[in-house]
């Protein structure tokens, strides 16, 4: 078995970011975002709850060994946690499951009426059996807030 650290540095120095691989490969077509469950509309002082769902296709899954960060910030909102890892996934491994599909929800506060934001800086490294990459993405999700 292979040291963790020089795992980790091997990945590092093959990942590519957002780029295609010499064998054609686009790390972005190997997983989608959804955010499906994200309030969208809440009230003043109420609360709601963010989602992220990484879901992976063609074989590949998200590392287990690499780091996977989530960062959260917020307009006119503040979640619950504004930094996440992989433990704070709740999506568990299932018996004979290989991988698992990352899942965060993460409640947040409305701390006064406008149009609010949830921003988040997701870093994670998606896996086949050919590559490895490191992928770094941001997003956000508008919140209306009323009074």
């Amino acid at each position: 078995m292979f040291p963790l650290r020089p795992l980790l540095a091997f990945v590092a120095v093959c990942a590519l970011t957002g780029t295609a691989h010499a064998d054609g490969t686009d790390p972005a077509q190997l997983y989608d975002l959804q955010t499906a469950g994200t309030t969208t509309a809440v009230k003043a002082g109420g609360k709601g709850q963010f989602v992220l769902q990484i879901t992976t296709k063609g074989g590949a899954h998200v590392s287990e060994e690499a780091p996977l960060k989530l960062e959260l910030t917020g307009t006119l909102l503040a979640p619950d946690k504004a930094k996440l890892q992989a433990s704070d996934s709740v999506a568990q491994k299932q018996p004979g499951q290989a991988y698992v599909n990352p899942r965060f929800e993460v409640p947040f506060a409305a701390s006064a009426a406008g149009q609010g934001s949830i921003a988040a800086k997701l870093t994670f490294v998606v896996c086949t059996d050919a590559i490895c990459a490191r992928q770094v993405r941001n997003l956000s999700i508008p919140v209306t807030i009323a009074p």
